[in-house]
């Protein structure tokens, strides 16, 4: 499909499976995102959102035994940290890098960022960059950002300036794309082929889809699916030589019986021998290397024409 302004964010061709190639001929990347952003509203994390039984848990018990998990199968993350949360938890963002785990960002507060002028945003952006690098001891090279206005659990899409904003702070990758299972490029403006790198990012993926609801009154529903749909799209993407990537809550991973879920499909993992284990930042660094967009991002004038009563 075409590129169109404000309609999609690259021409959506994606490399073909027998294009595709992974460091040392490995035949898959394999990513795991953890996101320590509590539940909030539009406007961000308020004081309030972090009193919740969750939000405790998350960033205590439910991490430190999700970080038990990652160092027992040797596996580094990346991290979504939002500004306030490095500020308020240094010593374990401190921590966290220290381990060898990727620091990114995930916003100031983790706002909506459709709200903001494009002033502010960048204001704000420049503050995350600068809390962040003083708390993980290196300036962070990826951004998340939120998805929908309104809906205080999603991830992913953006305000009409922030991927504008994040090139021109000189942010490596967006971590939220949704056009591709591939890293592909956000473009910013079509006339200069103004552009990000996103990386893949799919709900059906992200934990607490499908481990906080539906509700039906444990709070401790469908872990059962989120494997068959982990297992289901690792196998797919492995057999096809792609990307695989999932995101993790530690409030709603971080319990004992989610965490055996967990386990059983690191298991599964860890028996497919051609897997690359990789941070985003290194599936980035990689993939903007060996895959560029002055090659690799092939732009065309739209086809399509708006009409009235259209919805673009």
């Amino acid at each position: 499909m075409p590129w169109k302004d404000r309609y999609t964010i690259s021409d959506e061709r994606t490399l073909r499976d027998s294009e595709v190639r992974w460091p040392e001929g490995r035949r898959c990347c394999f990513r795991i995102v953890v996101d320590l952003a509590p539940s909030s509203g539009p406007d961000g994390i308020k004081p309030a959102d972090l009193a919740t039984p969750d939000a405790y848990f998350g960033m205590h018990g439910g991490l430190r035994a999700l970080c038990g998990v990652l160092d027992r199968y040797g596996l580094k993350a990346t991290f979504a940290v939002p500004a306030v949360m490095a500020e308020i938890h240094g010593e374990t963002i401190r921590r966290l890098a220290g381990e060898g785990h990727e620091i990114a960002a995930h916003g100031f507060k983790h706002e909506d960022p459709s709200t903001l002028e494009r002033d502010e945003e960048r204001a704000r952006m420049d503050r995350t960059t600068e809390m962040l690098a003083k708390a993980a001891g290196e300036r962070p090279s990826g951004w998340f950002s939120l998805a929908r206005q309104g809906d205080k659990f999603a991830g992913g899409a953006v305000g009409p300036n922030t991927i504008d904003l994040l090139v021109e702070a000189g942010y490596e990758y967006f971590g939220n794309g949704l056009a591709d299972d591939l890293p592909h490029y956000w473009v910013a403006d079509f006339a200069s082929r103004r552009a990000i790198l996103a990386l893949p990012y799919y709900y059906h993926f992200d934990d607490q889809f499908f481990l906080l609801f539906p509700r039906k009154g444990t709070g401790l529903e469908n872990p059962d699916s989120l494997y068959r749909n982990w297992k289901a799209e690792l196998d797919a993407q492995y057999k096809r030589g792609r990307q695989f990537s999932m995101v993790l809550h530690p409030h709603a991973i971080g319990w004992p019986n989610r965490l055996q879920i967990l386990e059983r499909f690191l298991d599964h993992a860890k028996a497919l021998p051609e897997l690359w284990y990789a941070t985003s930042a290194a599936c980035a660094r990689y993939w903007l290397a060996t895959f560029p967009a002055a090659t690799h991002l092939k732009l065309e004038a739209s086809v399509w024409r708006d009409y009235p009563g259209s919805l673009s």
